[in-house]
């Protein structure tokens, strides 16, 4: 059984449908990268996995359960299993890097102060920021606060990781660096990840599996290496320049 089962999901905002009958599943251990244009349901399916959003039709299950029949104990076991990186850091302003990097640890887990420091020096010691906890999040570049962002969804200790667009905005070196710092996680902790992005080398270098969605349809699940060496015509086309930003 894989661990993230989507089975017939649909979403709909009023009349704009988003999903349409969604069929997909990741595994313990893989990385896949959500990819398509504007408006094609990628960060839904995200927030599906979490609860922030129920399915209209079909079922999201997370080994086994599904979410949206989750009562509440449940659906906060589960998200303690899941960290997400949401596409704009979502960074507290009034902390500092540390103090945002063990908030999961203190709100949401009640871990004593001197033990979520230690957490969190860990953490960004993983995302290369090792001297960053006294910071504001206001001296950070664009680039830090994305790996700051990744270190609080690590502190947790997650089994999945979601990132929403973790490149959104940022310089070809820092796309190459958090490319590189999302294998090297999942390696490292053998943790699962689903990238939502619309950056064609971001999807290819960190992807064991890529999935395109089209008009709120599931039009090309398959290995990275396939996208790269082979792209069938839908994601060919969407390379060529069917882009757009993430929803």
């Amino acid at each position: 059984m894989a661990l993230i089962e989507y089975r017939g999901v649909g979403k709909r905002f009023d009349d704009k449908v988003v999903l349409d009958a969604i069929d997909l599943s990741v595994e313990a251990g893989e990385i896949i990268a959500l990819i398509g244009p504007s408006g094609t349901g990628k960060t839904v399916t995200l927030k599906l996995l979490i609860g922030f959003l129920r399915p209209d039709e079909g079922e999201v299950r997370f080994d086994g359960i599904d979410i949206a029949r989750a009562d509440g104990k449940a659906l906060q076991r589960i998200r303690q299993r899941i960290g997400f990186v949401f596409q704009g850091s979502a960074l507290f302003d009034s902390l500092t890097v540390g103090e945002n990097v063990a908030y999961g640890l203190r709100v949401g887990q009640r871990v004593s102060p001197v033990e979520a420091a230690r957490e969190a020096n860990g953490c960004l010691a993983m995302v290369g920021l090792p001297d960053a906890a006294p910071l504001s999040p206001q001296e950070l570049s664009g680039g830090m606060r994305k790996r700051v962002a990744i270190a609080r969804a690590l502190c947790t200790k997650p089994e999945v990781l979601l990132y929403d667009e973790p490149t959104a905005g940022l310089d070809p070196a820092n796309v190459r660096l958090i490319g590189r710092l999302i294998r090297t996680l999942r390696d490292r902790l053998g943790n699962t990840a689903m990238v939502v992005t619309h950056d064609r080398d971001l999807a290819l270098e960190v992807a064991d599996r890529v999935a395109l969605l089209l008009d709120g349809k599931l039009a090309w699940s398959g290995p990275a290496e396939v996208a790269r060496r082979a792209p069938p015509p839908e994601l060919e086309e969407f390379f060529a320049g069917r882009n757009g930003a993430a929803t």
